[in-house]
C-alpha cells in the first residue's frame, strides 16, 4: 500500500493570501507612481535615511553658497560703482589741471582770472562730492575701514579724512565693498616725492623753479635748505647762497654767479630757477610729505588769486610771474601725482572686481557640485522608475485576473 500526502487548504485562505498580494502589490504601484511623479527616488526620510541626509547637507550648503552670491552681488554693485566714480573725478582733475596750464601763461586780464577762479572751483566741489559718493544702499564708497556717514569734511585746516584709513581685507567668498580714502585722495606726495621747493611769501622778483630733481640719490641728507639770491645793487650782478638750515645751520654754496635756466646742484639735488630774482628772494627746500588733492587745487586757486591781487591788474608784474609761475609749476606736478594715485586706487578697485569674477566661477561650479550630489542622494533614475512602473502594472493586473479566479474556486459553486 503506497503512501500518500494530503493538504487542504481552505477558500478562506485561498482568498485572504490573494488579497495580501493583490494589496502589497497596489502599495509597490503607488509608491513607484508617487516617486516617477516627484521624480524623487527618496521622497521621505524613511525611504533612504542616509540619502536623505546626504540631500538635506546638500540642500544646507547651496542655500548658504546663495547667500553668500546675493552678499557678493552687492560688494560687486558697490565697487563698480566706484572705480567709475575715480574715473570720473579723474576726468575732472585732468580738466581742472588744463584750465592751470591755461592761466599759467600770464595773459588774462583780471575779469577773466575771476571767471576762471570760478571755473576752477566749481570743479574742486564737484570733485569732492565725488570723494562722499554713497553706494545704492546709502554707504560711503571710500570709507577705509570705518563706518563713518561721512568720509571727507572741508574745515579751517583743510581737508579732513574721518574714517579710519586701511583697506578692508577680501575673504574666500567675499571682497571689500569700499576702497580706502585716504589711499585714493589724501596720499598725495608733495614737490617731486622726495623734496618740496617753496617759494617765500614775501619774493618780488619774477624768479621761480622748477620742481628739482634727484641727482645722487646717496648723497641726499635729509635735510632742510635755503637758497637766498643778492643783487648787488651797483653792478646789478645776482648771487646766491645756499644754506642748510637744518640745526647746525651751515652753508653749502656761497655767492655763486646767478644765470636764469641754469641748474643748482648740491647734496645730490639739482634745481633750475628761471627769471630774474630781486635782492633778498628766498626758496626753502624740505623733505616731501603727504597732502590731499583738495589742498593742491586750493593752493592753486590762492595762488591766481594772490598773483592777480599783488599784481594790481598788471598781467606782466614780478608777483605775477614769479608766484604765479611757480605755483602754477608746483600745482601741474603734485595734479600729476593726485592723478596717478586715483588711477592706482582704481586699478585696486579693478582687481576688485576681477577677484568677484573668479568668486562668482568659483561659487557657480561649487552649486552645481553640490546639485549633483543633491541628485545623486534623492533623484530618481526616470528610465528605470518608468520601466518598474511598467513592470509592477502588469504584475498587478495579473494578480488581479488570478484573484478573480481564485474566487471561483468554491466546492459550494458544483453542489446543486
Amino acid at each position: 500500500m503506497s503512501n500518500s500526502s494530503y493538504s487542504r487548504v481552505s477558500s478562506y485562505n485561498a482568498y485572504d493570501s490573494a488579497v495580501r498580494n493583490l494589496s502589497t502589490r497596489l502599495n509597490t504601484l503607488t509608491n513607484l507612481q508617487e516617486h516617477v511623479t516627484a521624480g524623487k527616488r527618496v521622497v521621505r526620510p524613511s525611504d533612504d535615511p542616509t540619502a536623505a541626509a546626504q540631500a538635506e547637507r546638500a540642500q544646507t550648503r547651496m542655500a548658504r553658497v546663495e547667500t553668500e552670491q546675493r552678499a557678493l552681488a552687492s560688494q560687486r554693485n558697490s565697487l563698480e560703482m566706484a572705480e567709475s566714480t575715480l574715473g570720473q573725478a579723474n576726468d575732472v582733475l585732468q580738466l581742472f589741471r588744463e584750465k592751470i596750464v591755461s592761466v599759467g601763461n600770464g595773459s588774462y586780464s583780471a575779469t577773466e582770472r575771476d571767471a576762471l577762479l570760478s571755473e576752477l572751483q566749481s570743479l574742486r566741489d564737484q570733485l569732492f562730492t565725488y570723494s562722499n559718493k554713497t553706494d545704492s544702499n546709502g554707504l560711503p564708497l571710500f570709507n577705509g575701514l570705518d563706518s563713518a556717514d561721512v568720509p571727507f569734511v572741508d574745515a579751517t585746516t583743510g581737508t579732513q579724512y574721518l574714517a579710519t584709513p586701511g583697506q578692508k581685507p577680501s575673504g574666500e567668498v567675499a571682497v571689500a565693498p569700499t576702497l580706502d580714502g585716504k589711499a585714493a585722495w589724501m596720499s598725495v606726495p608733495t614737490g617731486n616725492g622726495v623734496f618740496a621747493v617753496d617759494y617765500a611769501s614775501t619774493n618780488k622778483g619774477t624768479a621761480w623753479t622748477d620742481l628739482g630733481q634727484v641727482t645722487n640719490p646717496s648723497a641726499l641728507t635729509g635735510d632742510n635748505y635755503s637758497i637766498t639770491f643778492t643783487v648787488d645793487a651797483t653792478t646789478k650782478a645776482t648771487t646766491y647762497t645756499v644754506m642748510n638750515t637744518s640745526p647746525p645751520p651751515a652753508a653749502v654754496l656761497s655767492n655763486i654767479p646767478y644765470t636764469s635756466g641754469k641748474a643748482i646742484q648740491f647734496d645730490g639735488m639739482s634745481i633750475i630757477p628761471s627769471g630774474a630774482p630781486a635782492d633778498g628772494d628766498n626758496f626753502s627746500i624740505a623733505n616731501s610729505t603727504t597732502t590731499d588733492v583738495f589742498s593742491i587745487m586750493d593752493k592753486a586757486m590762492a595762488d591766481i588769486r594772490s598773483a592777480a591781487s599783488n599784481a594790481t591788474g598788471n598781467t606782466t608784474g614780478a608777483t605775477l610771474i614769479g608766484n604765479l609761475a611757480h605755483g602754477v609749476a608746483q600745482a601741474l606736478t603734485q595734479i600729476d601725482s593726485g592723478m596717478s594715485r586715483l588711477q592706482s586706487s582704481r586699478g585696486y578697485a579693478g582687481d576688485l572686481l576681477n577677484r568677484v569674477d573668479r568668486i562668482d566661477a568659483s561659487q557657480q561650479t561649487r552649486s552645481l557640485q553640490l546639485e549633483a550630489d543633491r541628485s545623486r542622494a534623492e533623484d530618481l533614475d526616470m528610465v528605470a522608475g518608468l520601466s518598474d512602473l511598467a513592470s509592477q502594472q502588469t504584475a498587478y493586473s495579473a494578480a488581479l485576473q488570478s484573484y478573480a479566479q481564485i474566487q471561483k474556486l468554491s466546492l459550494f459553486n458544483y453542489i446543486s
